[in-house]
C-alpha cells in the first residue's frame, strides 16, 4: 500500500494512533485529536492486520466480564483469525 504525501507520516499506524497504556486499554494520544485526518486514520489503523489485533482485545475483554460466551469468544476470534490470514495472502 502506498502512502499518501498528504497524509502525516503516523498515519495508520496503530501503535502511534491508538497505544496502549498502562491501564491495559488503549487511548487516543492528544496530539491525534487535534488532527483533521482522526477518524479515517483511526478506521485504517483498525482495518489493517495490527489493527485486528484491537479486535481480539475487544473480544477477550468482553469475554472477561461475561458479556459474551465461550462459544462466542471463540467464534469471533476465529473470524478475526480468518481475515488476518486473509490479508496476510
Amino acid at each position: 500500500m502506498e502512502r499518501d504525501p498528504d497524509k502525516p507520516d503516523c498515519f495508520g499506524v496503530i501503535d502511534i494512533v491508538f497505544p496502549m497504556h498502562d491501564d491495559g486499554l488503549r487511548h487516543s494520544p492528544e496530539s491525534c485529536m487535534a488532527c483533521s485526518y482522526k477518524t479515517e486514520c483511526l478506521r485504517t489503523a483498525i482495518q489493517n492486520p495490527d489493527g485486528l489485533q484491537v479486535q481480539e482485545e475487544i473480544v477477550d475483554r468482553a469475554y472477561e466480564s461475561k458479556n459474551i460466551s465461550f462459544l462466542q469468544r471463540w467464534s469471533k476470534r476465529k473470524y478475526i483469525h480468518k481475515i488476518k490470514h486473509k490479508k496476510s495472502e
